[in-house]
């Protein structure tokens, strides 16, 4: 038997599987060079999808998943009177993210721990703005994480959900990729399905021609909105 295709295929195999590892939660050396990637892969994503929403200076920003900390830099710049909070589940992706934010941490604008989307560390109504870029595919428990966020809402705050894929034909090739990352490809409908679900009102949700995606969903300001 001839071992040599086989070798290859199963050293195929193999570095497939350190990705999808990876891409989920990056960690060693690959993972730095996987934040590193993400870094500079999705800034044309996260400024289009950001650009749906106003930004004040004085927000409470709070990044869901914050990677390798390009989203966070971007709003700290944003919101350079206000302060900005990061949470990831990887550790090589927090310290990425604090190194890349480690001018506006020692200014006290920027604040980045570990910590899970499922049970997030911060008070109620803490936040006038939470972002996701890239990540709520992942997440655990999409409705529930979803309200999670809103817990930590402040009345009147909103949610950007955004992503460079969306489901929106019955065969989506991106749905297929993501099927071997453990990853949860949602149509447009379904993501105003999921905010308006979990609470939201004021569901937004652009498309564009690239395949991007951009969900925002606003916390009621009172009971009765």
């Amino acid at each position: 038997m001839a071992w040599a295709p086989v070798l290859k295929i199963a050293l195929a195999a193999g570095a497939v599987a350190m990705f999808v590892r990876q891409c989920r939660k990056p960690a060693g050396w690959p993972g730095r060079w996987i934040v590193t990637l993400m870094n500079r892969s999705h800034a044309g994503l996260t400024g289009w999808g950001l650009s749906h929403v106003a930004i004040d200076r004085n927000f409470r920003i709070l990044d869901v998943g914050c990677g390798g900390g390009a989203t966070i830099r971007r709003l700290a710049s944003a919101a350079d009177l206000g302060k900005v909070c990061g949470v990831d589940y990887s550790r090589a992706s927090v310290a990425a993210s604090r190194a890349t934010n480690a001018d506006a941490i020692a200014a006290g604008r920027v604040e980045i721990q570990e910590g899970s989307v499922s049970r997030l560390p911060y008070p109620d109504a803490a936040f006038d703005l939470v972002t996701a870029v890239e990540t709520h595919y992942y997440w655990p428990d999409l409705a529930s994480n979803v309200r999670e966020i809103l817990r930590v809402l402040a009345p009147g705050g909103r949610l950007v959900l955004i992503a460079e894929l969306y489901r929106h034909r019955r065969f989506d090739p991106g749905a297929l990729v993501m099927k071997p990352l453990g990853g949860l490809v949602l149509s447009a409908d379904e993501h105003r399905d999921l905010l308006t679900s979990a609470g939201y009102t004021e569901i937004d949700v652009q498309t564009s021609k690239a395949g991007w995606i951009c969900a925002i969903g606003r916390k009621p300001r009172t009971t009765s909105d």
